[in-house]
């Protein structure tokens, strides 16, 4: 089951035409720019026999993209990374996990090592 946020949604808020161009761009991250660019470019080629219908279809197919989906460009981000390449988001998040968890231990040795009442309180609980 897909969560709303890793599905490909038509944009009619930046939408030219049916928003087709800008559910891609916001889907892969890539900018509305290049993606109409090359949707432009492959009319002229032996694609278009694809690409315009296409085009269409995927207009009435595609839902629209729910206005409260992200809630800052962040998050927008984020999920745009999520859908390129989930292992690499996963790694990326374990790592400042690991960070995080590293940081708490330095933490919590700084305070057991400076609070000697504390210190002799564990010792006494070995």
């Amino acid at each position: 089951m897909n969560s709303p946020r890793t599905t490909l949604y038509r944009d009619k808020h930046n939408a030219k035409l049916l928003g087709v161009c800008s559910g891609i761009a916001d889907y892969t991250g890539i900018n509305n720019f290049w993606v109409r660019l090359g949707f432009i470019v492959s009319l002229f080629t032996p694609l278009s026999a694809i690409t315009f219908p296409g085009y269409f279809i995927a207009g009435f197919l595609l839902n629209k993209k729910p206005a409260h989906l992200y809630s800052e460009p962040a998050e927008q981000k984020y999920w745009q990374g999520v859908r390129q390449n989930p292992k690499r988001t996963a790694r990326e998040i374990r790592a400042k996990m690991k960070d995080v968890d590293r940081r708490l231990a330095e933490v919590e040795t700084f305070y057991v090592s400076s609070n000697p009442r504390l210190n002799a309180e564990i010792e006494r609980l070995r």
